[in-house]
């Protein structure tokens, strides 16, 4: 489908993001994981087969990421600032029935938008477990880290140097996501009992962050689980990913 058009708005601290939408209907917020934008959602027509179920897809770019500002300074990414930036999109389009979801990073997202007072009708947290919310997520952060420091040679064909030439090939600002990861905090447990907000949590059978899914559903009040194919990269392009999805919100009983 063709891309649709970059909308913007400025976050609390005046920082310019982007956004896209696609479709009509109830509007579903859907938010990326690292390193990516909301192209992710488009690339195997995710939210086009989301918005043809009744849906108006809303796609915003985290700062640091996509088409949204990318400031190098330390001091645009305090603590917990893309939980900011998603309630100020919510803010500014004026939203007070509508949906939430996010996968990786973005889940972390929907997490602290809904421990912070969000109140979506329904929310999506998608390719994380109770360890990664909490904070423990093992060895993916340190991954990165390695990766944006852009410090060390990695033999070639490793996970490592092929991460790097992503990188490289997508134009991402190394200094600006180093900032993004150091922003992040963790939700803890007792935060996840208080939200009452029915949650799906999804996750594809061979990611490894699949061992503490249960955990993760265990602890939301109305927490339900969805396992898809796939590993962490491949599960979201899977159509059982999707249906997973619209299934859950067209739930609303």
């Amino acid at each position: 489908m063709p891309s649709p058009a970059v909308s913007f708005f400025s976050g609390r601290d005046g920082v310019r993001l982007a956004y896209r939408e696609v479709g009509e209907g109830r509007p579903l917020i859907l938010l990326h994981g690292i390193s990516g934008d909301a192209t992710m959602w488009l690339r195997h027509g995710q939210a086009e087969t989301i918005a043809a179920h009744g849906h108006r897809v809303i796609m915003p770019d985290f700062r640091g990421h996509g088409r949204s500002e990318k400031p190098r300074d330390r001091s645009a990414y305090p603590a917990d600032v893309l939980t900011d930036d998603g309630l100020a999109l919510v803010e500014h389009l004026g939203l007070d029935d509508y949906d939430l979801g996010g996968y990786s990073l973005g889940a972390r997202i929907v997490v602290g938008m809904l421990a912070r007072g969000a109140t979506p009708g329904r929310a999506v947290v998608a390719g994380q477990g109770l360890r990664q919310v909490l904070g423990f997520g093992g060895g993916a952060g340190e991954f990165l880290r390695r990766i944006f420091a852009g410090t060390e040679t990695f033999e070639p064909g490793s996970p490592e140097e092929r991460a790097v030439q992503w990188f490289r090939s997508s134009g991402d600002d190394p200094v600006a996501l180093l900032h993004v990861l150091d922003s992040m905090v963790a939700t803890p447990e007792e935060a996840l009992g208080r939200i009452q907000v029915p949650t799906l949590v999804a996750m594809g059978g061979d990611d490894t962050r699949a061992d503490s899914v249960d955990q993760l559903v265990a602890a939301l009040p109305h927490g339900t689980r969805a396992v898809v194919p796939g590993d962490h990269q491949t599960a979201p392009a899977t159509p059982e990913f999707v249906a997973a999805i619209v299934d859950f919100l067209a739930d609303r009983r």
